[in-house]
């Protein structure tokens, strides 16, 4: 198991975008997958696109994100590539039931994001699980529930 105990730098680096570029064309570029709520993770067990498993320990001052490089030798790299992340729409009927779902959504800590009169949350599993945490609002019609992709 590869230990990777602080990140190289950024794909997008001057310094280190040349030398993907090579080692891209050489097929000497692994990458990993992370889910995109792994993303804020300090210590986590991955595997590489070809299998070579990975123990990822960062520093409290270093955070994974897409494009980060966790490998840079003379002969292959190992980069991040941030899975897609997937978004539930929380639509609210009226003022009233913006607030009995903000009230929900924080008990529930749900990472959240605002856009327009809409509560954007997070999906880190089935949007069905979400849904049936505030039933009896979507049910109702007190709230409209869209799953979509970003």
């Amino acid at each position: 198991m590869l230990r990777i105990e602080s990140l190289v730098g950024a794909s997008t680096d001057p310094g280190l975008h040349e030398h993907l570029h090579h080692l891209e064309h050489h097929g000497d570029l692994e990458v990993v997958k992370i889910a995109v709520g792994d993303l804020d993770r300090r210590r986590l067990l991955a595997r590489t696109e070809r299998g070579e498993e990975l123990a990822i320990t960062l520093p409290r001052n270093q955070k994974l994100f897409d494009g980060a490089v966790l490998l840079m030798e003379a002969s292959r790299a190992i980069v991040v590539k941030a899975g897609e992340q997937r978004w539930l729409r929380l639509s609210p009927r009226g003022a009233e039931e913006a607030l009995e779902l903000g009230y929900h959504a924080g008990n529930l800590h749900w990472r959240v994001r605002f856009e327009g009169k809409d509560l954007l949350v997070s999906l880190d599993g089935p949007a069905a699980d979400y849904i049936a945490r505030i039933d009896p609002l979507v049910r109702s019609g007190a709230v409209l529930a869209a799953e979509e992709h970003q």
